[in-house]
């Protein structure tokens, strides 16, 4: 198998899975128990939320474990404008976590200011900043999980902090391939998730700078700084604390190598392949991301024939594999909806080398002269 679908999820490392085996069975102890299992258990638990810190540059104490990235996006929006009748600030392009929480707000009578980007998907900062007057939050993602495209969120942060309104910076598909220091964010939030770095998954963090006002997300216990009640999670949050630590060590030399990868099916898919069109930022993207439409073919029928290669892809999020309407985020950059529904994803991560970049750009340009031929799209 030949896995290029990295942005959906990524294989658990077998150090990571090292790991965490000890809290899968004999060290099954209760972080919140006074004895030695229990103390033993919270020890891993604080070494795991010290080595994502070192990867965010915070303090341990501003990381709060959760399910996973899409209950930090949600935890973000709601817990923020919990204590403001400010409105939610969001771009077109953000994951459907913090589009669909900015939606329940709406339908609960909030006001929710939703920004253009443009045709490389990204905003405008001077109108991110004219829309958070008197916001209850502001909400970008970072690193698109589509596209890849970077926001310019630099220099947003710091003039929300001015004005006193929360900046929430969704990271989960950047968090361990591009530097993510929350001061050079200049975020107060940031949703993080273990399975997008060869963690597992069911875990992900929300980081919550100092000073912050947040309403907790579930009570019933003083877990998490008395903001997320629940017994933790042991074995997944120890996974995710290794897998952060692998990705400080090797992060650069990571995003070096799949660029040049990712540049090598880039060129050469386009020089095989008539009729390529190549969405998101031409610099400004993550160096494992590419997204590309083949025109008059439709991504699914792509997708099985690459699937039968022993070739995994996508057509863009896996939390909305099987719609049948094209990618919002490519609708909001302007693409047309017959080339959006064409696009399809390769993202690249750890085990992807040389030789299955080449298998792809061996049979790919076959499937899509085959699918031409019988297409009426």
């Amino acid at each position: 198998m030949i896995y290029l679908d990295h942005n959906a999820t990524t294989p658990v490392r077998p150090e990571v899975r090292e790991a965490m085996w000890p809290y899968l069975g004999e060290e099954f102890g209760n972080p919140s128990s006074r004895h030695g299992p229990g103390r033993r258990a919270r020890e891993a638990v604080e070494r795991a939320r010290g080595q994502i810190a070192r990867l965010l540059a915070c303090d341990p104490a501003e990381i709060h474990f959760t399910s996973g990235g899409t209950e930090a996006d949600n935890w973000a929006l709601r817990g923020t404008s919990a204590s403001s009748q400010g409105s939610v600030v969001v771009s077109s392009v953000e994951h459907h976590a913090v589009l669909h929480a900015a939606g329940e707000l709406a339908r609960a009578g909030r006001e929710v200011v939703v920004l253009p980007v443009d045709g490389a998907g990204r905003v405008d900062p001077e109108r991110v900043l004219e829309a958070s007057e008197g916001a209850a939050v502001v909400s970008l993602i970072l690193a698109n999980n589509e596209t890849g495209t970077i926001q310019p969120v630099a220099g947003i942060g710091a003039v929300l902090r001015q004005r006193g309104v929360p900046f929430h910076v969704d990271a989960v598909q950047a968090f361990g391939k591009i530097p993510t220091r929350v001061d050079d964010l200049e975020a107060d939030l940031v949703s993080l998730s273990a399975h997008k770095i060869n963690g597992p998954k069911g875990v992900g963090a929300l980081y919550v700078r100092s000073g912050t006002s947040l309403e907790p997300w579930q009570v019933g216990g003083g877990h998490e700084h008395g903001l997320r009640a629940g017994t933790e999670n042991v074995a997944a949050i120890v996974g995710f604390g290794a897998a952060a630590a692998i990705r400080r060590e090797e992060m650069a030399s990571q995003e070096r190598r799949h660029g040049r990868l990712r540049d090598r099916l880039e060129s050469a898919l386009r020089e095989r392949i008539g009729d390529v069109v190549v969405h998101g930022h031409r610099v400004h993207r993550l160096s494992n991301t590419l997204n590309l439409s083949f025109r008059g073919v439709e991504a699914e029928a792509i997708l099985v024939g690459l699937d039968l290669e022993g070739i995994c892809a996508s057509s863009g999020s896996a939390c909305t594999e099987g719609a049948a309407d094209p990618s919002h985020v490519l609708l909001a950059m302007g693409v047309e909806p017959r080339l959006a529904a064409g696009a399809v994803r390769f993202s690249l991560g750890w085990g992807n080398d040389e030789a299955g970049i080449d298998r792809v750009v061996e049979v790919l340009p076959a499937i899509v002269a085959r699918l031409r031929d019988l297409s009426v799209f």
